[in-house]
């Protein structure tokens, strides 16, 4: 019997990374760096995000075999202390893993029509998604599992009842590439641009799409944060809205949605950079809310910078092209991504945005007096703590709560 399509990518894709280089080690640092990287205590390299990955799409039994399998794996570890270190292309590999549970639901898609199918594409372009996680540049196989994750995603978007476009924006010689997600057409809706943070892709959205924006009759664009993703032509730099603003300014150029109605969310580091378009463009958009962003605080602690996971250090050092890690540096240098430093959130000028700031007790990359001060600096803002008991029902109060303000602005 031939292979389905998808295997055949998969085969295609893989055959040459049996001893592919393990992704806790592709960020090289200076030896006095590495010091101060002793991550004592820590069983995996990744930081594991079960409730974001449940509430976007995997199933929750699924998830602790996929971990489960990768745990007991035998095979040869990069770092023995640290599970999800499995090297080369095999069982017992991140990405190995997950992607074989991604190509299980694609072969389960392809045996359906309809809705029924773009949910088991969309759900596969997911499970890609996290075999690449945390997306660091030269990860060969975290490439190739976003090429899957984007392929899936376009096979979906043919199947679901909902209109999902390609928008390409010119941008520097280039093209950004965004998804653009819409309930109907019979007339331009209200548009939410949404990013999530540096270590996720624009793919991962279908969820907010689907339970909370669609049902408000709202569009959702999406696109991935500078140098990750479709976007990794652009490495991130101080100016991280510049793609962002780029799409806002080309949304007159969509006959699908109502460019006087926009609004913006951003998840993690995508909510610094809805942020400060909030106070670039506040003539174009209605709306701005950031969940868990971080804004100043961590930002300019190198001492608490330092002391946070080896995944988040090396993300960082990968979005910013480091080619070799000095920490001090690295930590020092991430001051200037601080929206107090960059003069947005201080002095005395507002942003007529209406600016919602969440936060989700005792996070330490988005403190309660972070989204205080982004509040504060909006005429119409509110910064909210959360105080859920789990991350999970804490994500969906905060989108709720997301909704509901946004709904309220885009009347105005």
């Amino acid at each position: 019997m031939p292979q389905p399509e998808s295997e055949n990518l998969s085969v295609k894709l893989f055959k040459n990374h049996k001893q592919a280089l393990e992704t806790s080690g592709l960020v090289p640092y200076l030896p006095s760096s590495l010091e101060q990287l002793e991550q004592s205590g820590r069983t995996w390299y990744r930081e594991l995000r079960r409730p974001q990955w449940i509430w976007q799409g995997v199933d929750a039994i699924e998830l602790e075999s996929i971990l489960a399998r990768i745990a007991n794996s035998q095979k040869h570890r990069s770092r023995d202390e640290w599970l999800d270190t499995v090297s080369g292309y095999h069982s017992g590999n991140w990405a190995y893993e997950w992607i074989h549970a991604g190509m299980e639901h694609q072969k389960t898609a392809s045996e359906l029509e309809g809705d029924e199918a773009a949910e088991a594409y969309f759900k596969a372009s997911l499970y890609f998604s996290v075999a690449g996680y945390p997306h660091i540049k030269g990860d060969n196989l975290a490439i190739q599992s976003q090429v899957l994750a984007s392929q899936a995603y376009d096979m979906a978007a043919k199947q679901t009842s909902h209109r999902v476009e390609k928008i390409l924006v010119p941008y520097q010689g280039r093209k950004i590439t965004c998804y653009l997600h819409l309930p109907n057409t019979e007339k331009p809706l209200p548009v939410v641009i949404v990013s999530g943070g540096m270590d996720s892709l624009q793919t991962d959205m279908w969820r907010l799409y689907r339970d909370f924006l669609a049902p408000n009759n709202m569009a959702m664009l999406t696109l991935d944060m500078p140098s990750i993703g479709h976007s990794s032509h652009w490495p991130l730099s101080e100016d991280s809205s510049c793609l962002h603003q780029a799409v806002l300014n080309y949304l007159p150029n969509i006959p699908w949605v109502d460019r006087f109605h926009a609004a913006v969310i951003g998840f993690r580091f995508g909510g610094n950079v809805a942020l400060r378009l909030s106070f670039l463009e506040p003539s174009r958009l209605k709306a701005c809310v950031a969940l868990g962003a971080p804004v100043h605080q961590i930002l300019t602690n190198s001492a608490r910078l330092k002391t946070m996971p080896k995944m988040y250090l090396d993300v960082l050092a990968s979005r910013l092209a480091k080619q070799v890690v000095d920490i001090n540096s690295l930590t020092s240098q991430m001051q200037a991504w601080s929206l107090k430093n960059q003069g947005f959130l201080s002095g005395g000028r507002k942003t007529s945005v209406s600016v919602l700031a969440i936060g989700l007790k005792d996070d330490p990359v988005s403190p309660k007096s972070d989204n205080k001060l982004a509040a504060l600096f909006s005429k119409y803002g509110k910064g909210v703590e959360l105080n859920s008991k789990t991350l999970h029902s804490g994500y969906e109060e905060a989108l709720k709560q997301m909704i509901e303000w946004i709904k309220e602005e885009m009347k105005q």
